[in-house]
């Protein structure tokens, strides 16, 4: 297997991953509408062909290390996560291979598990993580007698549907609702992927690539459009670029930033948008500054230094989408590259690390960052991260301080990336991020070693109630070991509930659910499930309270109607006088309540 087979197996892994996605979705557990293990998988794989795409090799070694760098850096959910280790240390074991016999291919299958196995703290059986054990343990023994590379591939894709069909009976909630393990599922779409390249025959003719969706921080852009990109960034003539022609270290503004404002007319506050003066104030940003306005949707595109400081400002207006960042630093460095060829290639690279070198010693002593606008001036001593579902909790954790808030949460993981990216905007030397999710730990967690010039602490939040209580708790004149020990606490002292809608039929934990009941979620367990809202959301909420409580806290979604809110208000008043009741408009989406009550 050479970097060619290898980036052809990827992408028929990509594309039956992609073909699968909400089969994968369907297999979740909870019966919940935002099921996304495969859309997690899905954006996580796409991300790591992407880099595939920009930097093809023969050398095996270097297609599996530009694929490692795109899953790491385009991981969402646990299980996205999961799938960027697994590929990471497949990597490592073949770093130094242009190719790679049976025997070496199935120790990097193996070493990938030993990495993700290490990275998650509790490893649980019956989950990707098992599929992937007995399915590289399989590969191994295979090779010990079969040099085919391909009869390998195919016994250990063999031993991953065996080991997926074995998950239920590993975990009695798998069993319970009768479905397998969906990142185990993702996971063998993959791989069925990868033996359909390698049983094609020799003489049969290349399929055209797959038309595998371009994900770029939360955008989704067509093939067609890329190999437009693509075609305009490499000369195929044989004449040296232009861009070559050019240092890297002349590029003033580095990041190429594309979204898309929907106009929002609470944002505006009764006045009418002025394109001219939203183009005047973007342009201190940076240059190549473009600005469409059609109705209630304006198109950006900008080259700027500072990304976060643009879209700050484009948030005054409306609701961003279609986000679009790229590094053209790091773009040319990589054309350089490949313009000088080997030899150069290596200068190049030395250059950029002196280059980076420089920069670090220049923030020797007291931490410093340039302003967009303006001086350099010292970092602050802490800053805020948090993951948010909706204006109104966004609205709360910047009244508390926090100083980025990336939106995502149920319905749309943030990648490592978009929490690297997020936590390289805030201006302090410690920075603390609270994922919120259960399902966004470990891509926070991963992103702290990914950030080398200030202190990350993941402040393991799993729900918004739980980051809101821990924010609060935060004591800025403490030291980070003591407010790590009391954010830790406040997580404790905090009941978190939601209630949404059930997706399919189901039984979890003896209750009967129907599809479009309304169910209630405490703590991660489903303890109800009506065809009344307020039904539910009354169980719910004495669930929550059974262990005493003085506050609750109505976060109302997006879908939650006044009348009923108020019926809930009512209930907890005079059911429970002991209990203050707060109401706080939330905005999230799919779920109508989030509660809090502490």
């Amino acid at each position: 297997m050479n970097g060619q087979d290898f980036i052809r197996m990827v992408e028929a892994g990509a594309h039956r991953l992609t073909t699968n996605t909400e089969r994968v979705n369907a297999l979740n557990v909870f019966p919940v509408p935002d099921g996304d293990t495969g859309t997690n998988m899905n954006l996580t794989l796409t991300s790591g062909v992407e880099e595939l795409r920009r930097r093809p090799s023969d050398h095996l070694g270097k297609t599996a290390e530009a694929l490692a760098k795109g899953l790491l850096m385009g991981a969402r959910g646990n299980s996205g996560v999961i799938l960027s280790q697994l590929f990471r240390g497949f990597a490592k074991a073949v770093s130094d291979l242009p190719s790679a016999n049976a025997q070496q291919v199935a120790a990097a299958f193996q070493n990938g598990v030993d990495m993700a196995y290490k990275a998650v703290v509790k490893p649980v059986e019956g989950t990707i993580l098992t599929v992937a054990k007995e399915a590289a343990r399989q590969g191994v023994q295979t090779a010990k007698r079969q040099p085919d590379v391909a009869v390998v591939m195919a016994e250990l894709l063999d031993k991953a549907k065996e080991a997926l069909a074995k998950t239920p009976d590993m975990l009695p909630v798998l069993k319970q609702v009768g479905v397998v393990d969906s990142g185990g599922q993702g996971l063998v779409y993959i791989y069925e992927g990868f033996v359909s390249v390698l049983d094609m025959e020799e003489e049969a003719p290349a399929e055209e690539p797959p038309d595998m969706p371009y994900v770029a921080f939360g955008a989704v852009q067509p093939l067609e459009e890329t190999l437009e990109s693509v075609a305009a960034a490499f000369d195929f003539t044989g004449h040296e670029r232009v861009q070559a022609k050019l240092a890297t270290e002349d590029i003033e503004f580095g990041y190429c930033t594309e979204f898309m404002v929907t106009l929002n007319p609470g944002k505006l506050n009764g006045r009418k948008f002025d394109e001219a003066l939203f183009r005047e104030e973007l342009s201190a940003f940076g240059d190549s500054l473009l600005v469409v306005a059609d109705d209630d949707l304006v198109k950006v595109h900008i080259h700027a230094e500072f990304p976060g400081s643009v879209m700050n400002l484009a948030q005054n207006y409306g609701d961003l989408s279609r986000i679009k960042i790229e590094n053209m630093r790091d773009q040319h460095t990589h054309l350089l590259m490949e313009e000088a060829g080997p030899s150069g290639a290596v200068a190049a690279l030395a250059k950029a690390t002196h280059l980076l070198d420089a920069a670090r010693e220049l923030e020797l002593g007291k931490p410093t960052v340039h302003a967009a606008n303006g001086p350099s001036r010292e970092l602050k001593p802490y800053g805020f991260v948090a993951v948010s579902a909706g204006e109104g909790i966004s609205g709360i954790f910047g009244s508390l301080g926090v100083d980025r808030i990336l939106h995502g949460g149920q319905t749309m993981n943030p990648s490592t990336e978009d929490i690297v990216r997020a936590v390289s905007e805030v201006e302090a030397r410690t920075v603390f991020v609270l994922p919120n999710n259960s399902n966004i730990i470990l891509a926070a967690q991963q992103a702290v070693e990914l950030v080398e010039d200030k202190q990350v602490v993941v402040v393991p939040s799993k729900s918004i109630p739980q980051g809101i209580a821990a924010v609060i708790a935060f004591q800025e004149e403490a030291a980070p070991e003591e407010n790590i020990g009391e954010m830790q606490r406040a997580l404790q002292q905090v009941q978190a509930g939601q209630i949404t809608h059930a997706v399919r039929d189901t039984q979890m934990d003896g209750i009967d659910i129907k599809e479009g009941d309304y169910i209630g979620i405490h703590n991660g367990r489903i303890v109800s499930s009506a065809p009344d809202l307020v039904d539910s959301c009354k169980k719910l909420i004495d669930s929550m309270l059974d262990a005493g409580a003085e506050i609750v806290t109505l976060y109302t979604g997006a879908d939650a109607v006044q009348e009923q809110t108020e019926e809930l208000v009512g209930y907890v008043e005079q059911t429970y006088q002991e209990v203050e009741v707060e109401v706080q408009d939330g905005g999230q989406p799919l779920y109508y309540y989030i509660i809090s009550a502490e």
